[in-house]
């Protein structure tokens, strides 16, 4: 067991460079199943979660080779099974992504239900949705995703999703890739990692258009060749420095992002009195006054990010004044309310609405991560406390960011990665 040990109070400079998008690599590297000889992908993240489908990919009997610490190689062309091990899949919710590539691939797919992190239920019916009027057979037996073709394969068709599903329309956009004729998906997600995806696929001999809109048409081709494809810059790492530096104070140039991507987040923190520049693929971070009080409402891209919401939310702890924070998205992002509590933090939570009054200080404290981001948040918050905040359960953390200690020490943070014995992780509260 490991925890971070963080001393506050430290404002942050320099220059911080962003690795490739986790939520965009979950789905790319499932992508490869599809692909008839061998791809190369690029800028891919140093996390966990990439090192567990990796790991599921070369399970299922593909090559998998590193060609460095941030590209690999992948070849599909011997792989005959389509039964994900439920092990490795159910620690992660991306692993639903294996469904549609597999069934795009062999017309079958055997998945566990997806794990991850406890936002609330998950439920895949919009996926499942998708996959039935592809023409695909799909049952949920014992916790398992069973879905099967017929045997002249899956057929284009028009799928509406109910909402616009990140995880639905990028399952659907796999399947149909090699679907017999034309699949038009209506209110699509538009999130820039649909887009990458659209583009991974195009790259390897898809016929995708219209990802990135509401409307995405897939005319579905044979087969996919192999290719060399780099992940987009991941716009939630950056938009986490970009609230630390807006949470302790300091100056610091985020490099390789796509400021567009940002446009959401820069909005909101220069509302808060934060000064954002943009600089090509960069952005420049400064924070010398106090912060002000905003209201913030998570919605699907372009809209504020759910993913950016705890960590806008450990800003807001230390703004002048009162801000409320409206969670459009998941039931069970505000768990780590009872963590900032603990910290001086004065919020209160009515459903999906979080009334956050903010101090002249936080206190460090010894801290669970709870989820991903919540984690990322205590860090933020640990940054900016006086006195030591000490963070366990960062197995949470490091699921999607890649050298989170180094990078934030390479920006003067006085932050560490020790050595805890296992008794001493305490038991994390749920209420809020």
């Amino acid at each position: 067991m490991q925890k971070y040990v963080i001393n506050g109070k430290k404002p942050l400079y320099g220059t911080v460079e962003i690795s490739g998008a986790k939520n965009a690599a979950v789905a790319i590297l499932p992508a490869a199943l599809l692909v008839d000889g061998v791809c190369r992908i690029e800028n891919i993240p140093q996390i966990s979660d990439v090192t567990l489908i990796l790991r599921i990919l070369q399970e299922l009997g593909a090559d998998v080779r590193l060609i460095n610490k941030n590209t690999v190689q992948i070849d599909s062309t011997h792989i005959n099974r389509y039964h994900v091990p439920e092990k490795l899949s159910r620690q992660m919710r991306a692993s639903y992504y294996f469904i549609g590539a597999l069934l795009g691939r062999f017309g079958e797919a055997v998945v566990s239900m997806p794990g991850g992190c406890d936002l609330g239920t998950r439920p895949i019916d919009l996926h499942i949705k998708s996959f039935q009027s592809l023409g695909a057979s799909v049952n949920v037996v014992a916790g398992y995703v069973r879905a099967s073709a017929p045997e002249e394969g899956l057929k284009g068709t028009s799928i509406y999703l109910d909402q616009a599903s990140v995880g639905a329309t990028m399952n659907a956009m796999l399947a149909a890739s090699t679907a017999h004729g034309l699949t038009i998906i209506e209110n699509a997600a538009k999130e820039p990692h649909i887009v990458d995806l659209a583009n991974f696929l195009n790259a390897m001999g898809a016929d995708i258009m219209g990802a990135g809109t509401d409307v995405i048409r897939i005319r579905g081709v044979r087969e996919l060749h192999g290719g060399t494809y780099s992940i987009i810059p991941d716009q939630i790492e950056a938009g986490t420095y970009m609230a630390a530096v807006a949470a302790v104070g300091g100056d610091v140039i985020i490099k390789n992002v796509i400021p567009k991507h940002l446009d959401c987040i820069s909005a909101k923190l220069m509302e808060m009195g934060v000064h954002v520049e943009e600089m090509g693929d960069a952005v420049r971070v400064r924070r010398m006054g106090e912060l002000r009080r905003i209201n913030v409402r998570t919605m699907p891209y372009p809209g504020f990010p759910t993913d950016m919401q705890p960590q806008i939310a450990a800003c807001l702890c230390l703004a002048n004044g009162t801000s409320m924070v409206n969670e459009g998205i998941w039931e069970n992002r505000y768990r780590y309310v009872s963590e900032f509590r603990r910290m001086g933090a004065r919020i209160q939570v009515d459903g999906k609405v979080a009334v956050i009054e903010g101090v002249d200080r936080l206190m460090g404290a010894t801290l669970c991560a709870c989820d991903l981001r919540a984690g990322a948040a205590m860090v933020i918050a640990g940054l900016a406390a006086e006195g030591t905040t000490e963070i366990s359960r960062i197995h949470y953390i490091e699921r999607g960011y890649e050298k989170l200690v180094e990078k934030f020490q390479g920006l003067g943070a006085d932050i560490k990665l020790v050595e805890q014995p296992d008794d001493e992780t305490r038991p994390h509260s749920r209420a809020v």
